[in-house]
């Protein structure tokens, strides 16, 4: 009989039937209100999958699903209807692949486990190296492989038998939460939108938090991780294990060592707090392991102290809380200011005017420098929208990278750029939709992973989420400053001279370090001319160009990392 073993490549996970025997369901990840809405319901209580199976059998998938809050990706399989079904959290916490190796129709929670079957012989996608090179990873539903996918973020796949042809549609839609939000304003003051942030971010962080394992949390010194300590102290009632990775830009200069704030934020809140520094050598060491972790290039810089810092909590601590999403929720990315200030600016002239010239400066007889090109194009802007996507997109170059120049459809350029009047609710929506499952979650999971944690995002709750969206724009932000509410919620806790202080990230001094021998003599290896003209994908002439302007100019441009990640990739998985 058919069921989920003839799909799904196992590794530690095993089916389960429903009571009935119709349905069976592999679940990977975690169902946080399940016994909330199976005691409501009066469905099983043993388990989150034993929950979904009821649940399932009473209401059906998409409805099961709808009343779930967490982070996974599930398989369930129909024997009276043939079908199989994948599906996977809103925000896109778990990862989950799917597609035809041998044309045989296969699934699984990550995509080294598919790459690993023995008869597994597809050809890499070229077609996606415009994107790639273009963001750094490699965004759903597409992969480094053809005929392999990514189930995006909130939505349900099902296939039939013959087992031929997929059908995918969502349970759960981030733009029409956006636009409920923006037509229902949160009516309060910012004082009591503070009060309910506070209260659902106490709820959420309640759900999350186990009961059986040792719990922590990552504390970067900023805004988010700041404020889900603070009220996991509250929730939990007993000290927080705080984890933090310092990272000098070099031995004598302390001046971007977000680590020596965290361990004063931390001694405030009298939490039992751990910090290591990373040094060049911990990122050399580390740099060998990234392919392995991802199972196709991903070059989001902080996934060297990402991965390092899970690894430090992993000797102690099975579960982890994070402030992920706070950024994309309450308007804290510097970007979203800087193309909000560029869209004003550039609508001082009429759009009628700028975009003939725009088109001459671009079309006409004139050479242009790429800096220049960036600046007519910017010219033609007509939304905010394209403002953000053109700051990834400013040196055309970067387009020459790839042999193939394959412009394909992908989230950011399907979204109406005037879907959200607010130019900033705009870019958060893009963000959420794209950058926040496609990258962050993907960073932060697989690093997770690889260090034998779960990694849980208290502020990506559903609830919270469709809050956030219910917020005028100066909740979150004014000229200035951003996260406003979130900042009112945090200094209940935390005084606010420990917070006010330039934001910088979680990143690391890249630029430095691939100046120094290690990694400079490491880069130039994987980057001869002979092996990229070998493999025949890049363009030797324009790598060697962006690398010689780095060396000899200090033009350094992300995509230098990019191509570097994507040639480890290449030599591990490819030239093997």
């Amino acid at each position: 009989m058919l069921g989920l073993r003839n799909f799904h490549i196992f590794n530690e996970i095993s089916p389960i039937k429903s009571k009935s025997g119709r349905f069976e369901i592999i679940l990977s990840g975690q169902i946080y209100n399940y016994k909330k809405i199976a005691t409501q319901y009066g469905y099983d209580l043993a388990s989150a999958a034993n929950f979904l199976l009821d649940a399932i059998e009473s209401k059906g998938l998409k409805e099961a699903l709808a009343m779930s809050k967490g982070s996974f990706a599930l398989a369930v399989y129909d024997f009276a209807e043939e079908k199989l079904s994948l599906a996977r959290d809103r925000i896109g916490e778990k990862p989950l692949c799917y597609g035809f190796v041998g044309g045989k129709f296969t699934f699984a929670f990550d995509l080294n486990t598919i790459t690993g079957l023995i008869d597994f012989n597809n050809p890499l996608n070229t077609d996606v190296l415009g994107l790639y090179f273009t963001y750094g990873y490699i965004p759903a539903p597409y992969t480094i492989y053809q005929d392999i996918f990514k189930l995006d973020a909130g939505m349900i796949l099902e296939i039939k038998a013959p087992y031929s042809d997929v059908t995918i549609y969502p349970y759960w839609s981030l733009s029409d939460v956006v636009a409920y939000g923006q037509k229902n304003l949160f009516k309060g003051s910012r004082t009591e939108a503070a009060d309910e942030l506070e209260r659902l971010l106490k709820e959420a962080i309640k759900e999350q938090l186990p009961i059986d394992v040792p719990t922590g949390a990552f504390l970067s010194a900023g805004i988010d991780s700041s404020t889900v300590i603070s009220l996991m102290q509250v929730v939990a009632g007993k000290k927080v294990n705080t984890f933090t990775i310092g990272m000098p830009y070099s031995n004598d200069d302390t001046a971007y060592d977000e680590a020596i704030y965290a361990r004063e934020i931390a001694a405030y809140l009298g939490c039992e707090h751990t910090e290591q520094y990373i040094s060049e050598e911990d990122l050399v060491a580390v740099i060998p392991l990234l392919d392995t972790i991802y199972g196709e290039p991903f070059a989001d810089t902080s996934q060297i102290p990402t991965y390092i810092v899970s690894q430090l909590a992993g000797e102690k601590m099975k579960v982890m809380l994070g402030g992920d999403g706070g950024d994309e929720l309450f308007c804290g990315y510097h970007s979203y200011r800087s193309v909000e200030n560029a869209y004003k600016r550039l609508n001082r002239i009429p759009y009628f005017i700028r975009k003939p010239i725009s088109h001459i400066l671009l079309k006409g007889p004139f050479t242009l420098n790429e800096r220049n090109q960036g600046r007519a194009n910017f010219l033609g802007m007509d939304n905010a929208a394209d403002i953000y996507v053109s700051s990834y997109e400013y040196y055309p170059i970067v387009r020459k990278i790839s042999l193939t120049d394959t412009k394909l459809p992908y989230k950011y350029n399907e979204i109406d750029p005037y879907f959200c009047k607010e130019p900033n609710h705009q870019l958060m929506l893009m963000d959420l939709t794209m950058y926040t499952p496609d990258d962050i979650m993907v960073k932060v999971e697989r690093s997770a992973k690889a260090a034998g944690i779960e990694c849980r995002a208290p502020m990506l709750d559903k609830d919270i989420i469709e809050f956030a969206f219910s917020l005028p724009i100066e909740y979150k932000r004014n000229d200035e400053i951003g996260k406003l509410v979130l900042r009112d919620v945090l200094y209940r806790y935390v005084p606010r001279e420990l917070m006010e202080r330039p934001k910088q990230g979680f990143g690391i001094p890249i630029y430095d370090w691939l100046k120094k021998p290690a990694l400079k003599d490491w880069a130039e290896q994987l980057i001869t001319r002979d092996t990229i003209v070998r493999q025949g994908i890049l363009d030797p002439d324009i790598v060697h160009q962006i690398w010689s302007n780095f060396i000899n100019n200090n033009q350094f441009i992300p995509q230098i990392w990019y191509i570097l990640m994507f040639q480890t990739f290449m030599l591990r998985s490819i030239d093997k």
